[in-house]
């Protein structure tokens, strides 16, 4: 016999002779006759090459190695019990893991919250966050690593190969230095905030808002002049901060808070005379985008909790 191949029954055997130190009584607990144990028991012994038990006529004794080998026979016994209730959990999505890529606006508020929440309500589904750009979170899908993502991008955007859930629209509002002129002015004009130098993140990371960004600014016949590019968005705040240019960026960074640094919403901005009218105003969504072949319960089950939080969106 291999010993990869010794079935469970030899194991509960083992335990029930190691506990009851008598053949017969073993037996009478497992509803078998005595030879049909003592003979496999025999057999266990010689499968593994090690004696298990001292026996003579008046006693029956764990030898080290049988008493050594106990307490993991048992645990094994214990987690083949559980292996079908374990299995059914896993095929409802209660147990496995998520790999969840998020971008650093979804992580001021929301974030933090449905993690909680959720790790309440699945104890057993490991989440695995890792801070990541949209162009990053691309590249992990392409190559496996990445379960979902929540991915920050212009209204209606929907990047290919991937089903999307909309969990948050908010306009962009412009940061500005406090100490700059127009932050001292209650509602200076479009013209005026369009005139200043530009510090914003790099096309290929979010290349629709980027676009819908420069579109503000060709709608009236401007090109913008970039100061600066950054990734992150409280680093596109802190270079704001240190006064090389203003930015757009999602109405939720207005949570970090960066003493030195003032927003204005669009509505704040003043009539520009007979400039031409940019159109509707730059917004974002964020969404929960995932593999459009959704073969991970686990996964499933974090969508489906997703989309109950978010709502209407």
């Amino acid at each position: 016999m291999n010993e990869a191949l010794i079935d469970l029954r030899a194991w509960r055997q083992f335990v029930a002779v190691a506990e009851e130190l008598h053949f017969g009584r073993a037996a009478q607990r497992l509803h078998m006759t005595q030879p049909p144990v003592t003979q496999a028991i025999a057999q266990l012994e010689k499968t593994l090459g090690i004696v298990l038990f001292d026996r003579t006529r008046r006693r029956v004794a764990l030898t080290p190695a049988g008493e050594a080998l106990l307490p993991d026979v048992r645990d094994m016994l214990e987690r083949a019990q559980a292996l079908p209730a374990r299995a059914r959990a896993a095929a409802a999505g209660e147990v496995g893991r998520v790999r969840l890529a998020f971008v650093s606006t979804i992580g001021f508020e929301r974030l933090p919250v449905w993690v909680r929440e959720f790790r309440a309500l699945c104890p057993e589904v490991a989440l695995e966050l890792v801070e990541a750009t949209g162009d990053v979170q691309l590249e992990a899908f392409a190559r496996g690593e990445l379960d979902a993502g929540l991915m920050l991008h212009s209204p209606g955007f929907a990047p290919p190969g991937l089903e999307r859930l909309v969990v948050a629209r908010e306009p962009l509002v412009l940061a500005l230095p406090a100490r700059h002129a127009l932050a001292q002015v209650a509602a200076p004009t479009l013209a005026e905030v369009l005139a200043e130098p530009l510090v914003i993140f790099p096309r290929r990371i979010v290349p629709s808002l980027h676009d819908a960004i420069y579109g503000l600014y060709h709608a009236v016949g401007r090109t913008p002049v970039v100061a600066q590019e950054a990734i992150q968005m409280q680093t596109i705040v802190n270079l704001v901060w240190g006064e090389l240019g203003v930015a757009w960026v999602p109405q939720s960074v207005r949570q970090f808070r960066r003493e030195g640094v003032v927003y204005r919403a669009a509505a704040e901005f003043a009539p520009a005379g007979r400039q031409r009218r940019p159109g509707p105003f730059p917004a974002c969504e964020t969404s929960l985008v995932w593999p459009a072949a959704l073969d991970n319960p686990a996964l499933a089950r974090f969508v489906a909790f997703v989309r109950e939080r978010a709502g209407d969106a």
